[in-house]
């Protein structure tokens, strides 16, 4: 298999890169401003306002759709149509690029409200007030509450290997472990 060297692109990160030009053998390659890896779009500055854009403007097509096919706006539908097809535009490895700024929280904010007054009778309420009645909660609580599951299971594993390691006759203390993380959860 031939290597392809006019797919090959430099990321400078940083502020004091010197911007050195390379040669893959006789050709120069080419700097790119931002690449993406695993559908997250990672910028030269490692700033994440990119990637809030993008899956904002992927999750607002999507509801587009649903406001003009106008099949069913009933409660269960839209719900349903929000969690499958919109959620995971909003949430894809969401602990890779979490919002670092109040503008792109609001950002991915707006495309769930705009998701919450698609159902009928909830035109008229706040946003708050929607997320209430549909039993959903904010995307940036959902974030933190994947942090933490994120955290404990992490920890879980340490500790299960540090046990196991120290002593094979002594049982996991998940119990304490367990209380610890949802105190800290709520």
């Amino acid at each position: 298999m031939k290597f392809n060297k006019s797919k090959c692109q430099i990321l400078r990160l940083g502020w004091s890169n010197a911007r050195h030009n390379y040669k893959l053998g006789e050709d120069w390659v080419e700097s790119s401003p931002a690449e993406r890896d695993l559908e997250v779009l990672v910028g030269s500055r490692l700033n994440r306002s990119q990637q809030c854009a993008l899956a904002a403007k992927r999750a607002n097509c999507i509801l587009g759709c649903f406001k003009h096919s106008k099949a069913s706006c009933s409660e269960v539908v839209i719900i349903l149509l929000y969690s499958v097809l919109v959620r995971i535009h909003l949430e894809y490895c969401v602990q890779c690029w979490t919002p670092q700024f109040k503008k792109d929280v609001k950002v991915l904010e707006c495309d769930q409200s705009r998701a919450t007054k698609l159902v009928e009778g909830l035109e008229g309420m706040s946003y708050e007030e929607c997320l209430r009645t549909l039993g959903f909660s904010a995307l940036e609580k959902r974030r933190l509450k994947g942090d933490l599951t994120a955290f404990y299971s992490f920890l879980r594993r340490e500790v299960e290997r540090e046990v196991l390691s120290s002593s094979p006759w002594y049982p996991v203390p998940m119990v304490l472990l367990k209380e610890s993380f949802y105190e800290i959860g709520h």
